[in-house]
């Protein structure tokens, strides 16, 4: 029996020191079907998603969803602990308890051996110290000495770990802020076009899908290595990871699949090839970090239509202005067609596996979009939304009023 519980203590240690190394240290996917934190994750994030998607109000829905990536992070960090607690006590009590303990006159029994054992593993794993237990055999001693060395690893692994994971976070949603202004909120493709329709509005649109490009291969390094990465949503909940990407790749399908005008000269189509390889990459491979597989094979038979013929209609009729040519011509609907193929099943497994929304191809304008309401401050400065909101002590406003005098 004693020789079980043995085998039993060390498979635990080693399960948690393995699993801790593929991932915290390890900067590649982690492998293996039995992974503590793989099976941390779907029990987890199966129940929480579960309870989360009755939830009727949308606001706090997503309040809910935002919890889990930081919560699972401390819980999966006090599950390895206690993992290491139970293991290295099970190796104790597998040494038949040899340990100096006064209580243990008192309480006599295997019972009371076996949280003699806990509390000598807790206090040696957090590095205690309070010397009340005396171990006496050496080997408990070279081993309280091991799982201190463990203990005092676990904490570095933590303090190291938590500034890389927050960092990767904050460079990521710096990008899904920016394009706020560029391409509304949430993201369209045809509002981020059409947004870069002006003179110089070509090399604009180059510069920002080159900046997403290297957005997409962040974002590629950063959540293959860290998958919690993905669970972690937005400070606002019309804005995600998921709906900025899909918008940049929607935008950059329309730009490969259409016909560009004389006056462009293709310019934007030589990037946005390069940003959809990239971006494309980043969402197949996220797919299989959080095994979505089978459902994204499913979605490739039979996925929902983002784009019906009557929004498509909206989206030409939107484009109309600019010099992307895509109404009228077979092929480019074709080329559409073929590119959405290539990463939407992917994107709507991740949606709906993390209970996200994509973004519309064409959205309806809306009254709270800041972009639009500086333009219209720009086209018609009479039209000061808020003016009360203005200081009466401000120059603006004082420059206001002499405006109206005249």
């Amino acid at each position: 029996m004693h020789s079980l519980v043995m085998a039993i203590g060390i498979l635990l240690c080693l399960g948690v020191v393995l699993d801790a190394f593929q991932t915290i240290i390890l900067p590649r996917r982690p492998t293996g079907k039995l992974r503590i934190t793989r099976l941390f994750k779907l029990l987890t994030w199966g129940l929480w998603s579960a309870c989360t998607r009755r939830i009727r109000n949308e606001r706090t829905r997503e309040q809910i969803y935002s919890i889990y990536g930081p919560l699972s992070l401390l819980l999966l960090l006090v599950l390895w602990a206690v993992m290491l607690i139970l293991g290295f006590g099970l190796i104790y009590f597998a040494l038949r308890t040899p340990f100096s303990d006064s209580m243990m006159s008192h309480y006599p029994g295997m019972k009371f051996e076996i949280w003699t054992d806990l509390y000598v593993s807790g206090t040696t794993l957090f590095t205690l110290g309070l010397g009340d237990v005396v171990p006496r055999m050496p080997l408990a001693r070279g081993i309280i000495i091991l799982e201190s060395g463990v203990g005092l690893g676990l904490v570095a692994l933590v303090v190291g770990y938590l500034p890389v994971l927050y960092t990767a976070f904050s460079r990521r949603e710096v990008s899904v802020a920016l394009l706020d202004a560029r391409a509304g909120s949430p993201p369209t493709a045809a509002e981020l076009l059409s947004r870069h329709d002006f003179d110089g509005g070509d090399v604009a649109l180059i510069e920002l899908l080159a900046e997403w490009e290297r957005w997409a291969a962040e974002l590629l390094e950063s959540h293959v290595s860290y998958p919690i990465l993905c669970y972690y949503r937005s400070q606002h909940d019309n804005q995600s990871w998921l709906s900025a990407l899909v918008a940049v790749l929607d935008a950059c399908s329309l730009l490969i699949a259409s016909t560009l005008g004389p006056a462009s000269r293709g310019l934007p189509v030589r990037q946005a090839q390069l940003t959809f390889a990239i971006a494309r990459h980043a969402l197949v491979d996220l797919g299989h970090v959080l095994l979505l597989d089978a459902k994204v094979k499913a979605l490739a038979q039979s996925a929902p239509d983002r784009l019906t013929p009557a929004d498509f209609r909206r989206l030409c009729a939107a484009l109309g202005n600019t010099d992307i040519q895509l109404c009228g011509d077979d092929n480019s609907a074709a080329r559409l067609r073929q590119l959405r193929a290539m990463y939407e099943p992917n994107a709507l497994a991740i949606a709906d596996y993390l209970g996200f929304s994509l973004p519309l191809w064409i959205a309806e304008p809306s009254e709270k979009d800041q972009w639009r309401r500086v333009a219209n401050l720009r086209s018609n400065p009479e039209a000061i939304p808020n003016a009360n909101h203005i200081s009466q002590h401000s120059t603006a406003a004082a420059l206001h009023k002499e405006g109206h005098g005249h």
